[in-house]
């Protein structure tokens, strides 16, 4: 059973993990296009590759799973997702399962305005969103949205290019300067963040571990404590298998007067990933299970609660 880790960056954890879970039963071999990427150092194998945009670049990924008989590929960063997914029969051919959900759900988490109509198309509560700010404008007069708000790229990740405004003329200079931005409410309430696992077999939710976020750092949980509650569970178990996602994905949520609002989905490990594992979710071990033909048992909230997480900073010299 060998494990392949794209781009696997400063995710040193995540490595770890798999190591772990695998016990000596097969190798975890890690990919970068830097040889200063720390967690490829954590891997039994590493290798060196070309940025995730060069040409040909898949077709390096693709004969490494052949020559290196890899049971399962996952990408630790957003830009790769899509292309896993959409190239997952590529993969399968080659005798590797990707560890992805389908093109159609990554695509939709990465478009911040579909997963917002999909969200209120089925009933789910989410902040208000615009791409055309002449239609806020007028929710704005309406008084059915105020200031202040969020104005941040239709398709962004890890927090970038995010700016809180407070007024129409800061909102006309953006539109001015960038293209496909989306204007979000401001969700003033308690942020909550969920690490989901989909089994891929069954297409069940199995395990879900949320942890309410007590500090942000670039978009990332620095600070957390894990927390428990069947109404936060049985939402997004509901949420995850209407959409039909599969393996590992993270789910950002806020709790509002007392309800839940879903704000965004990553479908990947989240960069606070390692708070539930501490807790004794272990995903790695599933995702293994699965790729030998297993199904998992359902596990969802099956840890302690009150255990906090508080990251720091670590160094590795070569």
């Amino acid at each position: 059973m060998n494990i392949l880790v794209l781009s696997a960056g400063t995710r040193n954890k995540v490595v770890e993990y798999f190591k772990k879970a695998l016990d000596g039963k097969g190798k975890v071999i890690a990919t970068d296009c830097s040889d200063l990427a720390p967690a490829i150092y954590e891997a039994d194998e590493s290798i060196i590759v070309p940025r995730i945009d060069a040409e040909g670049y898949l077709d390096v990924i693709l004969n490494i799973c052949r020559e290196k008989k890899i049971d399962g590929v996952f990408s630790l960063i957003d830009p790769e997702l899509s292309m896993l997914a959409a190239q997952k029969e590529a993969f399968l051919a080659v005798g590797t399962t990707p560890i992805i959900s389908s093109a159609e759900a990554v695509e939709t988490c990465f478009d911040k305005f579909k997963m917002y109509q999909l969200l209120i198309e089925n009933g789910y509560k989410t902040a208000k969103s615009y791409v055309d700010k002449e239609v806020f404008y007028a929710d704005v007069e309406a008084g059915r949205v105020t200031y202040p708000v969020f104005v941040k790229p239709v398709k962004g990740s890890a927090s970038i290019n995010i700016s809180k405004v407070f007024s129409h003329k800061e909102i006309d200079v953006l539109f001015e300067l960038y293209d496909d931005l989306l204007i979000q409410q401001y969700m003033d309430g308690t942020e909550y963040g969920a690490d989901v696992y989909i089994d891929m077999i069954s297409g069940k939710v199995v395990s879900i571990f949320t942890k309410q976020k007590i500090k942000m750092r670039a978009g990332e949980t620095d600070k957390s404590v894990s927390v428990k509650d069947e109404a936060l569970f049985q939402l997004i178990e509901r949420f995850v298998e209407q959409v039909g996602f599969r393996g590992i994905i993270d789910m950002d949520i806020f709790k509002i007067d007392g309800e839940y609002y879903i704000s965004e989905v990553n479908p990947r490990f989240g960069g606070g990933y390692p708070h539930a594992y501490a807790c004794g979710v272990n995903v790695p071990e599933q995702i293994i299970r699965n790729l030998e033909g297993k199904e998992n048992p359902c596990t969802i909230g099956d840890y302690k609660e009150g255990i906090y997480m508080m990251k720091y900073n670590e160094i590795m010299i070569r």
